[in-house]
C-alpha cells in the first residue's frame, strides 16, 4: 500500500463532519484510504448483491445495527439512492458524534445530488486523486523512477501491472470496457460505447487544446448538445479536466475557451497506442503528455496543501501563455512546463511580462533538467525531479 497525502486531510474532515464523502474514479484507491485511515471501522460494500438487498429493505435498520463500530465505511454509495435519507436521519440523531460515516463514490453526478439535498451541511467532501510521484515512492513496492508513472499513469493498478508480469495497457483497457459498458449505464447514461471511445480517443490527440464541442460534433456526427453531455460525464468521473482560462478587465485580448485535459497520462498513451518510453520519446504528443504529467502531479498535491486553490491558463490573442496559474490566498503562482531543460533568457522575460500582466507573485519553469536557478527577478527554473515535491509558496 501507498501512503496517500490525503490521509492528514481526511482525518481533519472527519473532526468536524459527521460523514465524509470521498468521490474519486473507479480504482484510485479510495477503499485503501478509507481502510488504511479508519482502522477500527466496519466496511459494507453495496455492490455485493447480499449487503446490497440488505440496505435496500431497511436501510436505516442497516445502519444503527452496525452503530456499535467506531463508525461505518459504506462503498459504491451511489448505487442506492434511499440511503441518504437514511443517514441523514441516523445522523441527526447522534449529531454530535464526528466521524461517524464514510462514504465512498464514483463522483457521479447523481451522487453529488444525493449528498446536496439530504447530507447538506452533514458531510466533509474529499476528492482522491491518483497517486502522485512522492506517493508512488512509498509503500511496500515503492515506484522511484518518475518516467514509468508518467508513462503508466497514477492508477496504483496500472502502475503495478509490470510487477505483477503484465504490461499498463491491458489494466487500461478493461478498465475502459467497464467504465463505458457497465458504470455509464449506471450512471443512467445513454451512451454509445463506440462513439464514447472515438470521443476519449479525440481528445487524446487534441491534448490540452481548446474545448470546441462543434468541431468534435462534426467529427462524431452527433449533435453539439450530446457532446457537451459526454463531455461533462467525463468530466463528473474525473477522466477529464476542463482548465478554465484566467482573465479579468485588462487591456489585452485573452483566449477564454478552457483547455481539455485527459486527467490521467496512462489513459492518455492507451488511447494513442503509446506503450513505452522510447515510443513515447519521438510521438508529437509528448510535449502534451509531460504538461500534463506535470500540471496534474502538481495540482494533486496542491488540492492538499491548499484544498480552496483554483487553477487556470492564461493565454493572450498575441500568444502570450502561461500553463498553469494558480490562485490561492489572493495571489497568482504562474508555472510553465517544459520537456528540456529551459533557462534562456527570452522565455525569463516573457514570463515577467506575464507576472506584470496578471500581478501573479511568482513565476516557475519545470523541466527535466537537473537541479534549481533564478533566471530573473521572481522567476525560478526547477527540475522535475527537485520538484516533485514543490509547490509555490513565496515570492521567489
Amino acid at each position: 500500500m501507498f501512503s496517500r497525502l490525503s490521509v492528514n486531510r481526511l482525518q481533519r474532515l472527519a473532526q468536524q463532519f459527521p460523514a465524509v464523502l470521498i468521490l474519486g474514479a473507479r480504482q484510485v484507491g479510495k477503499t485503501t484510504l478509507a481502510r488504511q485511515t479508519f482502522p477500527g471501522f466496519g466496511y459494507q460494500d453495496l455492490e455485493d448483491p447480499g449487503t446490497y438487498g440488505l440496505f435496500a429493505e431497511d436501510p436505516r435498520f442497516q445502519l444503527d445495527a452496525r452503530s456499535g463500530h467506531d463508525g461505518l465505511i459504506l462503498d459504491e454509495a451511489q448505487r442506492l439512492p434511499v440511503l441518504f435519507d437514511a443517514l441523514r436521519g441516523a445522523i441527526d440523531a447522534d449529531r454530535a458524534r464526528m466521524g461517524r460515516f464514510v462514504i465512498l463514490g464514483s463522483a457521479q453526478p447523481t451522487l453529488v445530488r444525493q449528498v446536496a439535498e439530504s447530507l447538506a451541511g452533514r458531510v466533509g467532501i474529499l476528492e482522491l486523486a491518483p497517486l502522485t510521484v512522492q506517493e508512488s515512492s512509498t509503500g511496500d513496492t515503492p515506484v522511484t523512477d518518475y518516467q514509468h508513472i508518467w508513462l503508466a499513469g497514477g492508477f496504483p493498478d496500472a502502475l503495478g501491472s509490470a510487477r505483477r508480469g503484465g504490461h499498463f495497457r491491458d489494466w487500461w483497457e478493461a478498465y475502459l470496457r467497464t467504465y463505458v459498458e457497465r458504470d455509464l449505464p449506471v450512471m443512467g447514461v445513454d451512451a454509445n460505447p463506440i462513439m464514447m471511445r472515438k470521443l476519449l480517443t479525440m481528445l487524446a490527440h487534441a491534448q490540452g487544446g481548446m474545448a470546441n464541442h462543434s468541431q468534435l460534433a462534426a467529427a462524431l456526427g452527433l449533435s453539439q448538445p450530446t457532446v457537451t453531455r459526454y463531455i461533462n460525464i467525463l468530466e463528473h468521473s474525473f477522466l477529464l479536466r476542463r482548465l478554465p482560462p484566467y482573465f479579468r478587465n485588462m487591456g489585452k485580448r485573452l483566449v477564454k475557451a478552457p483547455k481539455l485535459y485527459l486527467r490521467d497520462t496512462g489513459l492518455l498513451h492507451h488511447l494513442l497506442n503509446i506503450d513505452s518510453l522510447e515510443v513515447l520519446e519521438t510521438h508529437p504528443i509528448r510535449g502534451a503528455s509531460w504538461e500534463t504529467f506535470v500540471m496534474e502531479d502538481l495540482l494533486r498535491r496542491e488540492a492538499e496543501a491548499y484544498p480552496y486553490s483554483v487553477p487556470h491558463y492564461w493565454r493572450t490573442a498575441g500568444g502570450a501563455e502561461v500553463d498553469l496559474l494558480l490562485e490561492r490566498r489572493g495571489g497568482l503562482h504562474a508555472v510553465e512546463i517544459k520537456t528540456s531543460r529551459a533557462s534562456s533568457p527570452y522565455l525569463a522575460r516573457s514570463l515577467r511580462a506575464i507576472m506584470a500582466d496578471t500581478q501573479a507573485v511568482s513565476a516557475t519553469i519545470i523541466d527535466q533538467g537537473q537541479g534549481s536557478e533564478p533566471l530573473a527577478p521572481g522567476v525560478y527554473r526547477r527540475g522535475f525531479g527537485e520538484a516533485s515535491t514543490w509547490l509555490p509558496d513565496v515570492i521567489l
